[in-house]
């Protein structure tokens, strides 16, 4: 009887544990804070789209707190994604490459943008050409952007080099509104600058397009601008938000695609949320005319703007052979969601 008994005890206590695993599943997104990184830039238009329309909170759950963090550029989101401040986001390549070289703690789930970025020239620069760079200043939002490394790959392809003098061209770093401030008072000569800065500088006279968008390297203008990563603690915890977050994603960017008048308010609305000031429609409806909003990332690509980095020297501690980023990307995720459709 005693051990007919503790047979049964065993069998209720397992069947206890069971059941409370089965109901932590079922409520993975109840009462959890989930910490989402995003730029200032009109180019992460679907992660904006998403944050108003509430796609986050919808796949997340009613329960789930989520926290929006702001970032000037992609080294302080890329720092903050490796030292887990941040669940997931939305950045651009170049800083997210030279970040998980060091730390290989996230991945890129989905794309999110394909090209977005100008090379514009002050109008009375002198400048007609991308030759007539050499012994010109150009601004770049911050050092090994992905901005910079079209900027590199552009001078490389016509023969230029960098320099920090009047031999070569010289690249300094300038975060858009300053930029846009800094052609105006003729402090630089062009810039190669995300979306809608480049036609804000054209409108306002200042500014002649040099290289339009779609012809700037890699691959004209089709490279990823902006990209869906996680951390490899919030996949391992949490891959079913990771995977809802991707489906934010995908119906942020089917949303800006079938409604894009409607879409120009959400923009500026978040652009409000994160940064204080909206923006005119007129200069969103230029932004997201030339961005290819798409889920595809190009690991070969990728590997093409890794090759910049490392020779511009962001990329240390490791040798050209060492630069492997087959890990980086991770297409599982997003081929579940598709396929779940």
């Amino acid at each position: 009887m005693k051990k007919l008994l503790g047979l049964i005890s065993i069998v209720l206590i397992f069947t206890l544990v069971i059941s409370a695993c089965g109901s932590k599943k079922d409520s993975a997104g109840d009462n959890i804070t989930v910490k989402i990184g995003i730029l200032k830039n009109v180019t992460h238009a679907p992660g904006f789209v998403a944050l108003q329309n509430g796609y986050f909170q919808d796949a997340f759950g009613k329960n789930a707190k989520i926290e929006v963090t702001a970032f000037d550029n992609g080294s302080d989101f890329s720092t903050a994604m490796a030292t887990n401040q941040i669940d997931l986001g939305f950045v651009g390549p170049g800083p997210a490459i030279n970040q998980y070289l060091k730390s290989k703690n996230f991945r890129v789930i989905s794309g999110s943008n394909n090209g977005g970025a100008v090379l514009i020239a002050r109008k009375d620069a002198g400048i007609s050409s991308v030759k007539d760079l050499v012994g010109k200043t150009v601004a770049i939002p911050t050092k090994g952007s992905t901005n910079e490394i079209s900027l590199r790959l552009l001078l490389q392809q016509e023969g230029l080099k960098v320099s920090t003098d009047t031999s070569g061209v010289q690249i300094i770093t300038r975060a858009p509104a300053d930029t846009l401030v800094a052609i105006r008072q003729k402090e630089v000569d062009a810039t190669l600058i995300p979306e809608p800065w480049g036609t804000q500088m054209v409108q306002e006279g200042i500014g002649q397009v040099l290289v339009d968008w779609d012809k700037i390297p890699p691959n004209d203008g089709n490279y990823p601008l902006t990209i869906l990563l996680a951390s490899d603690d919030f996949l391992k915890d949490h891959r079913d938000l990771a995977k809802k977050a991707i489906q934010a994603n995908l119906d942020g960017i089917k949303f800006i695609k079938e409604n894009p008048d409607k879409a120009y308010d959400l923009v500026s609305a978040e652009l409000k949320e994160l940064t204080g000031k909206g923006m005119d429609v007129k200069l969103i409806k230029a932004a997201l005319d030339h961005l290819n909003l798409t889920d595809e990332v190009s690991l070969d690509v990728i590997k093409t703007m890794a090759k910049v980095s490392f020779d511009a020297g962001y990329i240390k501690g490791i040798k050209e052979d060492e630069l492997d980023l087959s890990k980086f990307i991770d297409s599982s995720l997003l081929d579940e969601v598709k396929a779940y459709k």
